[in-house]
């Protein structure tokens, strides 16, 4: 492979790739940061605010040399490689075409996206720039799911049946998190929703067909939903049942159901980097396998650079992240009109 084009493709004296973050969210500053900054292909060169001084004390924070006061004096930085995007939900599309446009590489929040055709557009944006775009699904990078993957393809629980998943979290007294923005992108499916739905694709290798989903809406919460349940249906009868929401009591959870077997992942979406495990459970026996100890964003933000350098081709396309917004849109859709959607 060579490298993307951008603007720049690393430091070409550290051979690190220079990254400016866009935004002080807490995600940025509780965990990319800090796993950039542990990685040994990246360094967080930069950070912008839409405020200088909120800038600076971030980037203060964070040990990060530069802060800027605006997005557009970040993306005009001819020393950043690539840009993290920790923005608002409805921001995504625009700053990530803008970045696009600045020649920088794209690691976007999940989910990429307000809709499919707004994803679609992004994709292609990137595309044309030739750079580098990859929605941030962090879980999918830990070597936990590899482990899983084996033992699907081993045979071993058989042939799968169907998969059981749930994410929730109760966030719900502060009500002027932008979770609770309807306008903004908020709610449980943009939010939590999306993990069920895109490991349930990863594992089935597969669209697709159906889904039905019931929404509890908060009027409190500027009427997103704050609960939605499931049922995504895949070919061959083999169904994903989740459930997600951010007024319930945590669960981070994946069951995948085989004819002779199950896998129960207890840590599905947020790992534990000091004891990633799961369990095989089959009719002869229960055995606990453990992960290698890795941070889930480092290995993120590893293969992130690794695709810049033209080292490997992305391990998950940006078109998936269109086919994931499009599965979105229907759950959505069929919350909305209580009805069976086809996709």
């Amino acid at each position: 492979m060579v490298p993307l084009r951008g603007r720049k493709g690393c430091n070409r004296v550290s051979n690190k790739l220079r990254w400016g973050i866009m935004g002080a969210a807490g995600i940025a500053k509780g965990a990319v940061i800090p796993a950039i900054q542990q990685s040994e292909t990246g360094v967080v060169t930069a950070l912008a605010s839409r405020d200088q001084d909120k800038a600076e004390a971030a980037a203060k924070e964070m040990n990060v040399q530069t802060a800027y006061g605006s997005y557009e004096a970040l993306l005009a930085d001819p020393d950043i490689d690539a840009v993290y995007i920790p923005l608002p939900n409805h921001l995504h599309r625009e700053w990530a075409i803008r970045a696009a446009e600045a020649g920088k590489h794209v690691l976007c929040e999940k989910p990429l996206a307000l809709n499919a055709g707004q994803a679609q557009e992004m994709v292609d944006a990137c595309a044309r720039a030739g750079v580098h775009l990859a929605e941030a699904f962090m879980y999918r990078h830990h070597p936990l799911y590899e482990l899983v993957a084996e033992i699907i393809r081993s045979g071993e629980i058989g042939e799968i049946r169907a998969i059981h998943s749930a994410f929730t979290f109760n966030n719900a007294d502060d009500k002027s998190n932008v979770r609770y923005r309807k306008d903004w992108g908020g709610g449980s499916l943009y939010d939590v929703g999306c993990y069920p739905l895109s490991a349930a694709r990863l594992l089935l290798g597969t669209e697709p067909e159906a889904v039905t989903v019931q929404t509890f809406v908060s009027a409190e919460h500027d009427n997103v939903d704050m609960m939605a349940s499931g049922l995504v249906e895949f070919a061959g009868g083999v169904a994903l049942t989740f459930d997600c929401g951010m007024w319930a009591s945590f669960r981070n959870v994946l069951e995948i159901v085989g004819s002779e077997g199950r896998i129960e992942l207890p840590q599905a979406f947020v790992i534990n980097s000091d004891n990633p495990v799961f369990h095989v459970h089959t009719a002869d026996q229960t055995r606990e396998i453990k992960a290698p100890q890795v941070n889930a964003y480092t290995m993120q933000a590893d293969d992130f650079a690794a695709v810049v350098r033209g080292e490997q081709p992305p391990r998950f396309a940006a078109q998936d992240a269109v086919a994931n917004m499009r599965l979105i849109d229907a759950c959505l859709l069929s919350a909305e009109q209580r009805s069976r959607i086809t996709l």
